[in-house]
């Protein structure tokens, strides 16, 4: 077992984290600002940067304009670019695109890599996942799926609604799941559906606690009498849960590892303040109740970052199957960890942590979907009981 990165993807992380620091965070009150207005120029001038430094989509192989690097590799890179609320768009790593760059990549049909996968990536276009829907429909228990697609003879006819389709409104296309039978196992299938096509209705941006900021717009969609051909069908008729799998195991760990950047800086902006302001005598960071809370959030930042290390060399191997409960413990604890840290963040810097002249309160309403989005805490400590309980879950691997 080797905790040292490949030297390769060490220069990389601090080429990213270098990047991140000094470009990125800067700029990230402009970059919100204009994308209140709708416009982009911050954040198109930085993706420039990026991908005339090599650090545009490092994930997706050269013949996208990436690197090959793998998952490994994109544990040490994404960590960097979560730093940032932003940082990660400006990498073209963001969700939901990069999970769907990842998922036509690996099932895709050639044509599909052409019309879709490649422009995904060089960043002219941007897609959706069209999967919860609005209750009685699938959301935590994806058996409850209720859009459904019909076979004619001239293809399919989709009908249905869905919500939570981060990105929906400006996407391009969009990756939908819909019942396609009644079997329990093999009863939903994926079509990739143009967002313009004829019976897309786009119905609203969600309001939700957190602000909407680039992608980052939850979106619900209505689907009325959708037509599509034999050639939108992702995979195979019958594929939907089982890429469904495929696409959020890996998906959950990119979203710890943008997490555990986030919540590592903010641990760090609260040392510059602990160890500078006086309170009853003598510095925050003295204090032994201060003191306290630093270590347990070290202490969780570092066992996070082990959790989707081990996880993700699984993948790597092709563990996918194995690597399931694995993935739930990560995403469960760096998911809580990331609401707590930001949590006591606010609570240590009392009313300065309340107020809006630092962004603790900002990104702890940005934070706080992490415990529901890619399955709730209550999916996930589920599985990992089943697992232990009935399939021998080991613990000290």
């Amino acid at each position: 077992m080797n905790f040292e990165l490949d030297p390769e993807i060490a220069a990389l992380r601090q080429k990213v984290r270098a990047f991140v620091e000094e470009r990125i965070v800067p700029s990230e009150a402009r970059i919100v600002a204009e994308d209140r207005e709708n416009k982009r120029e911050t954040l198109s001038r930085l993706q420039a940067e990026a991908r005339a430094e090599g650090l545009w989509v490092p994930h997706l192989p050269a013949a996208y304009g990436g690197r090959g690097l793998g998952i490994m590799g994109m544990c040490a890179l994404f960590r960097e670019m979560g730093r940032s609320p932003v940082g990660a768009k400006v990498f073209n790593c963001d969700a939901p695109n990069q999970g769907n760059m990842d998922l036509l990549l690996g099932v895709g049909s050639e044509v599909m890599k052409e019309k879709y996968l490649r422009p995904l990536a060089a960043g002219e276009i941007t897609s959706a996942f069209c999967m919860t829907e609005p209750a009685p429909g699938a959301g935590a228990d994806p058996s409850n799926l209720r859009t459904r697609a019909e076979r004619d003879d001239r293809g399919w006819v989709i009908t249905g609604r869905k919500w939570y389709s981060t990105g929906g409104r400006d996407a391009a296309f969009l990756i939908v799941m819909a019942r396609t039978s009644d079997d329990p196992r093999g009863g939903a299938t994926m079509f990739l559906v143009d967002r313009k096509a004829p019976g897309v209705e786009y119905v609203r941006d969600i309001p939700t606690m957190s602000e909407p900021l680039l992608d980052h717009r939850e979106g619900e969609i209505a689907f009325h009498g959708v037509r599509v051909g034999d050639d939108a069908v992702l995979k195979g008729v019958g594929e939907g849960f089982r890429l469904a799998q495929q696409r959020l195991v890996p998906a959950r760990l990119t979203h710890c590892m943008r997490w555990l950047g986030l919540a590592d800086r903010t641990l760090s902006m609260c040392k510059q303040y602990l160890v500078t302001r006086e309170s009853f005598g003598k510095k925050l960071a003295q204090h032994q109740l201060i003191q306290q809370k630093i270590a347990h959030h070290a202490l969780g930042i570092h066992a996070g970052n082990l959790m989707t290390y081990h996880c993700a060399s699984m993948l790597e191997k092709g563990l996918d199957k194995e690597s399931r409960p694995y993935s739930s413990m990560a995403k469960l604890h760096v998911a809580r960890l990331l609401c707590d840290v930001l949590d006591d963040a606010i609570q240590m810097h009392g009313g300065l942590g309340y107020s809006e002249d630092v962004p603790f309160s900002t990104w702890y309403r940005y934070a706080r979907s992490a415990r529901i989005a890619d399955g709730p805490d209550e999916v996930h400590e589920v599985v990992i009981a089943r697992d232990f309980f009935t399939r021998g879950l080991e613990l000290l691997v």
